[in-house]
């Protein structure tokens, strides 16, 4: 199924206040419970399709604990939803910008925040064939215990603080002005090395999302 197959066969996101981090866990569970019910599936059935266990589904759903980028993925999955769906939409920007620029209040965001990570969206949708993101990671920020993989390149800039970045075997601690590049298919996961937050620019092509 396309993309933009998934995105016309999906109910409309359930809506609740993300104003403050802590919301924003609830807002993602709202999402998950709305789609998992428009798909007719119980959360047995979820967590079955997802490879996940019953309880974390349904602690995700109540907002009381955040998923790892990788079991979001799975989650989307398991769904046939694009992971792009977990994105807060900021404010719509005028007709003659859109597919273009991204204002700063303009940005889509996914916060997870148990696991002290933001991302924002910096290139105006994800119809395109690479995608920017502002990557935040709180002190103890992490992408989850978990290696993933997924198709194509992914490269980035430490604009400020530092992460420690697995690829397969080998780890890297990088600081601000450092960058990096490696193939996508490869095992990897990150986390923050810093006691302050740590600001990444980060690009993935294909998209991830």
């Amino acid at each position: 199924m396309s993309k933009n197959a998934s995105m016309k066969s999906t109910p409309k996101q359930a809506s609740t206040e993300v104003s403050n981090p802590a919301s924003a866990d609830l807002w993602l569970g709202l999402q998950v419970r709305a789609m998992r019910k428009s798909a007719g599936l119980s959360l047995k059935e979820l967590a079955e399709k997802a490879g996940l266990s019953i309880g974390m589904i349904s602690q995700i759903e109540r907002g009381a604990a955040s998923p790892s980028i990788r079991s979001l993925r799975q989650i989307s999955e398991a769904l046939k939803v694009p992971t792009s769906l977990f994105f807060q939409e900021g404010d719509i920007p005028p007709a003659n910008e859109i597919g273009r620029i991204v204002r700063n209040n303009a940005r889509r965001i996914m916060m997870l925040r148990q696991n002290g990570v933001s991302k924002e969206l910096l290139t105006p949708d994800f119809s395109g064939t690479v995608e920017l993101l502002l990557i935040r990671l709180e002190p103890g920020g992490t992408s989850g215990p978990e290696y993933y993989t997924h198709k194509g390149e992914e490269a980035g800039l430490v604009l400020c603080g530092a992460i420690k970045l697995w690829v397969e075997e080998d780890s890297y601690i990088l600081k601000a002005g450092d960058s990096f590049r490696f193939k996508s298919t490869l095992p990897h996961r990150y986390c923050s090395a810093s006691d302050e937050v740590t600001e990444v620019l980060w690009v993935d092509t294909p998209p991830y999302y």
